[in-house]
């Protein structure tokens, strides 16, 4: 499905080095991405060549923006088919993994490809603010990401409460990181982050991301995360 020689290259031009192993593994994720998408909406993006770029190499720049410890834990909000997250378990298989949404047909096909790849990850059904406020998933995670869900105000107060004191949350934004970590400043600093910097890559095509790194520095408050209609109609700001 996928050209695996083109991925390992543009991944390599990256500083990220890829085994032959895992671009199988790659490669597999996405015939089963192509497949399932035909029964329920996943991607937009079927063409191998724009897959490698937007969904596989982009999803592994996670890891140059970084820098996760050795089996260290993960939880990625909103995984929706299962990016950035899938991909960087691939490349680094020690990591502990949790992959958070909201709609069941996705986790059903994302245990589907973890089977397949023989990849270990806990697949969590709920919303985020509702998880967020559980004891057993806040303030459990070395590293929160998530990537294209909702503006970074709101992405934070989503995120932030996952995190452990110390631990990171990374956005996975596009060219607008800059002007987005602005807006965030104010909830960013009342949900106990701290923004640290913003790594910046270019893709094959010329797009331009922003990897946007918030340090947890403080615990969040118990009363974040909100209710999910009051996050999305009045962001904290």
């Amino acid at each position: 499905m996928m050209n695996e020689n083109y991925l390992k290259e543009i991944c390599a031009g990256q500083g990220i080095s890829l085994q032959p192993d895992q671009l199988e593994q790659l490669d597999r994720y996405s015939e089963l991405l192509v497949e399932w998408n035909q029964k329920m909406n996943l991607t937009a993006i079927t063409d191998p060549k724009e897959m490698a770029e937007k969904h596989f190499l982009d999803s592994l720049l996670l890891t140059k923006a970084v820098e996760i410890s050795q089996g260290g834990s993960l939880i990625d909000v909103g995984t929706g088919a299962g990016f950035p997250s899938l991909p960087v378990k691939i490349l680094r298989p020690d990591i502990s993994l949790t992959m958070l949404d909201s709609l069941q047909k996705r986790l059903t096909f994302l245990e589907a490809v973890c089977g397949e790849l023989k990849v270990r990850a806990n697949l969590l059904h709920a919303r985020a603010e509702e998880a967020g406020r559980k004891p057993e998933y806040r303030e459990q995670y070395d590293l929160a990401t998530a990537r294209a869900v909702a503006k970074l105000p709101v992405l934070c107060e989503y995120c932030l409460p996952f995190v452990k004191v110390g631990g990171v949350f990374a956005a996975l934004k596009g060219s607008d990181a800059e002007n987005e970590a602005k807006e965030a400043q104010q909830a960013i600093r009342l949900l106990g982050g701290t923004l640290r910097e913003i790594k910046s890559f270019t893709l094959p095509d010329g797009s331009h991301r922003g990897i946007i790194m918030i340090e947890k520095t403080a615990p969040t408050p118990a009363k974040y995360p909100r209710q999910g209609g009051k996050i999305a109609k009045s962001p904290l700001g």
